[in-house]
């Protein structure tokens, strides 16, 4: 049955997206040329769709089931959701730690792409400024921007 649910979605995908590329003003395409755009896309939905199963998840390809989906876990710019236990962090690296996992291997374990971030955005923001507020980053006898005062030097009365 589920075999039959997939076809007929497959058949249903290939459809509109046929109908959306015939209907753009740009695709010249003869009467004779339609049902063999359709086998291909359907061919290819197919394809997409078989593969595309274990890689969704994660699960297949790996044998590990993620506690939430990889759209969910990066939705909140605070946090960031583990897919291990579905929990909040502002920074991966030391629950993955917690677990024996890098944060390769993690990304491994749940087909996720290299540039997967380990922190959450608003974590690593805050980190920034407060580096660039300490001076970190600039190289040795660069010019402080104007306004900034020499770190650790405690203004004299005279100034």
């Amino acid at each position: 049955m589920n075999d039959e649910i997939g076809a007929s979605n497959t058949v249903e995908l290939a459809t509109e997206l046929t109908i959306a590329w015939l209907s753009n003003p740009n695709t010249r395409a003869s009467a004779e040329e339609v049902p063999a755009f359709l086998k291909v896309m359907h061919d290819a939905v197919g394809a997409l769709s078989g593969a595309g199963e274990g890689d969704a998840s994660g699960e297949a390809a790996t044998g590990h089931t993620p506690a939430v989906s990889v759209r969910k876990s990066l939705a909140s710019k605070d946090h960031i959701i583990s897919l291990i236990d579905g929990k909040p962090y502002k920074t991966l690296r030391r629950h993955l730690s917690r677990h024996g996992l890098s944060p390769e291997q993690y990304r491994e374990r749940f087909g996720l792409k290299s540039d997967y971030p380990m922190v959450s955005e608003s974590y690593s923001n805050a980190r920034r400024e407060m580096a660039k507020k300490i001076g970190l980053g600039r190289k040795p006898g660069m010019k402080r921007p104007a306004g900034a005062k020499k770190p650790g030097r405690k203004p004299t009365v005279a100034e």
